[in-house]
């Protein structure tokens, strides 16, 4: 990352509460084909959230502390602010000087844009500002939030505008978190019904929704210059599983996470 940071665009997703199982399942079963052919061998990285839910995860995200190999480490990290002690700094992190990565990489020169999902990112309430307000550009709308069906293709229309009105020569880091996957997500599954409520089934549709749209931010993202992206979920939910449901809570999951990084070639094609 030392040496990306600088010369490509950056691209972070945060699939909101997509759980690691549910996201392994569909990759082998072909049915998130977009995602699929961006992961490495085909497959996601199982690794473990650095947080239970959205606002406790990201903070961490944004301090570089990415979700971490479900393996025994240490792993080096793809970013890291500068402290004494740090056992997860290596030679090729990029290196960063201020309180969190946003800020980082915009004193490095990038414009550091958000279009927010989950209601963490919506600015109705100074909570709800914090997160958003790390970068210099953020975006929310209703249609962008858990209530709507419609949700990730909003959020990719408008990452296409920011794009598009941005100087070629001007680097961007543009994050996105995509609210699909959060509860409700009953209605991306035909004949589900709003009483019958979310279930691992709906959570699935719901990720099978989100990949038929993420290959026009893909294009979008690296429509300038290479891009490196990382896509990851912030934590998982539980449906039931040993009677929890929900996350904010200590479960497998909940901690369990899908995750993947890879370069994104100009011009990238939509499928």
């Amino acid at each position: 990352m030392s040496e990306v940071v600088g010369s490509h665009d950056l691209l972070l997703v945060t699939l909101d509460t997509l759980r690691y199982d549910v996201a392994a399942e569909l990759a082998a079963a072909g049915r998130i084909p977009n995602l699929a052919r961006h992961l490495p061998g085909g497959v996601w990285e199982r690794r473990h959230a650095p947080g239970s839910f959205t606002y406790a995860s990201h903070q961490a995200i944004f301090a570089g502390f990415l979700p971490t190999p479900a393996a025994p480490g240490p792993h080096p990290r793809l970013f890291a602010a500068r402290f004494a002690g740090s056992e997860s700094t290596a030679e090729r992190t990029f290196v960063f000087d201020t309180p969190d990565l946003v800020s980082g990489l915009a004193a490095a020169g990038y414009r550091t844009v958000c279009i927010g999902g989950v209601g963490f990112f919506n600015r109705q309430a100074p909570l709800g500002s914090v997160l958003p307000g790390m970068f210099q550009e953020a975006h929310w709308e209703p249609e962008f939030g858990v209530a709507s069906d419609t949700s990730f293709e909003a959020q990719v229309t408008r990452a296409e505008r920011v794009v598009e009105q941005l100087p070629s020569e001007q680097r961007l880091f543009l994050f996105v978190n995509v609210s699909a996957l959060h509860q409700p997500n009953w209605f991306h599954q035909p004949g589900a019904t709003r009483d019958a409520g979310d279930s691992r089934a709906t959570h699935a549709a719901a990720l099978e929704y989100v990949d038929a749209h993420i290959g026009r931010l893909f294009a979008a993202a690296s429509s300038r210059r290479r891009a490196f992206a990382v896509v990851c979920s912030d934590h998982g939910t539980a449906y039931g599983d040993d009677g929890y449901t929900g996350h904010r809570l200590g479960h497998e999951s909940v901690w369990t996470v899908p995750y993947a990084h890879f370069f994104l070639a100009p011009g990238a094609t939509v499928r």
